[in-house]
């Protein structure tokens, strides 16, 4: 499926107007998301180099980042430079008539150039912003600096993350970042649907380590209750089995769940190994648990006599779920992702055709779409500024000399 760039999106959120500011994951990746879902989102960057996700990349093809298309999608980009009082006051403007407002600085940043939400929100009492920061705008590690790892670490995901006779890991992608984006839309929605009641708008404090601790299960609790502290397990859940990835031939892995009573039952068929259903330390959820690591054993044992594809072709047939360990050349063939348009095209002006996600998750009458990848610095910087904040091309012109847009 082709994205093809459209100005107009019948997407959820199509009348809403965002000013996204700031740079990296953790404020565009929101920015992202709700540009997916059609809001018109300004993106506002410094001028000369722009987003540094701009550069980002582990290599720069045609010496442009494979990170920006994506992170910078759906999005109208406005070269502006905000610590420039001109600047300030093009982006109060540009504020007093939008409904979101996005920003990733370091608390006191905004502030310091006179945009914060107390005087924002005089010339706009709809405005809802959203402040995403490493510790939140208050207590004593506020004006900190915060990365997504400090957020993981401090949330409790780096810990637990990982083999148990190694250093704490990193997930493999910058999770910390994603989950405070992810929460700081969540307050957005919230708090949009909160001014349909009271016309007021509010400020969102999301911080990237409160954002990790979310999402950490009964970490704490278990903790506060037990005194147990939970620790790096490698692939297992530990006293859950069998949960595991186990090997195939050819040095490939097979992912398998079958921990339920009634699925490793299925599994101990398709095993030819009934007798694994009955034997004391399998035969239910608790047992399986204690003896989790010789169960392992076994179902590796038998795992490795099979090409990857016969062995999840037969679990199929067996309903006991089972995967590969997908990489992205196994999603862009998967018959899953093509059915379901998981990955789409849409054209880039130096790469060409370009693939990436969709847009997640799937509204039945109003979906999200990819309409054009992330624009070139500056791409947007006269229509937007023509349009909302009144400069005339002489204007343009001037600010431009100045290096102010």
């Amino acid at each position: 499926m082709t994205a093809a760039p459209q100005p107009e999106t019948k997407g959820p959120l199509s009348d809403l107007v965002v000013i996204e500011m700031g740079s990296l994951i953790a404020g565009p990746f929101a920015g992202q998301i709700l540009g997916d879902f059609g809001a018109e989102v300004i993106k506002l960057e410094d001028p000369k180099v722009g987003d540094p996700m701009r550069q980002w990349g582990r290599s720069l093809p045609k010496g442009h980042s494979p990170w920006w298309p994506v992170i910078g999608r759906n999005k109208k980009s406005v070269g502006l430079d905000l610590r420039t009082a001109e600047g300030q006051a093009i982006a109060k403007a540009l504020i007093a008539q939008a409904d979101v407002v996005i920003e990733n600085f370091r608390p006191g940043a905004m502030e310091k150039w006179g945009l914060s939400y107390e005087i924002l929100s005089k010339d706009n009492p709809k405005l809802v912003m959203a402040r995403v920061s490493g510790f939140g705008q208050t207590g004593p590690y506020a004006e900190r600096a915060g990365y997504g790892l400090i957020g993981e670490a401090m949330g409790g995901l780096r810990y637990v993350t990982g083999e148990a006779d190694r250093p704490p890991a990193r997930a493999g992608i910058s999770i910390g970042d994603s989950l405070a984006a992810m929460h700081a839309v969540m307050g957005i929605t919230m708090a949009l649907h909160e001014r349909e009641r009271t016309g007021q708008g509010q400020v969102i404090d999301a911080a990237l380590y409160e954002s990790v601790l979310a999402v950490m299960e009964n970490l704490v609790t278990e903790y506060d209750i037990t005194g147990y502290v939970r620790e790096r397990s490698g692939s297992i859940l530990p006293g859950i089995a069998p949960s595991n990835a186990y090997p195939c031939q050819g040095g490939e892995l097979i992912l398998i769940g079958g921990n339920g009573d009634t699925v490793y039952a299925r599994l101990t068929e398709a095993m030819g190994r009934p007798d694994l259903k009955t034997d004391p330390k399998f035969v239910d959820h608790a047992a399986r648990g204690v003896n989790q690591h010789e169960l392992d054993g076994i179902i590796a044992d038998w795992t490795s006599t099979f090409v990857l594809a016969d062995l999840i072709a037969l679990l199929e047939s067996n309903g006991v779920p089972a995967s590969r360990v997908f990489r992205a050349p196994d999603m862009l063939q998967d018959p899953q992702f093509v059915a379901r348009e998981a990955i789409v095209t849409t054209e880039h002006p130096v790469f060409g055709p370009i693939r990436m996600q969709n847009a997640f998750p799937r509204l039945s009458r109003t979906p999200g779409s990819v309409r054009w990848p992330g624009p070139p610095l500056g791409a947007h910087t006269d229509e937007v500024l023509g349009a909302r904040a009144d400069c005339t091309a002489e204007r343009l012109a001037a600010l431009r000399a100045k290096g102010v847009i």
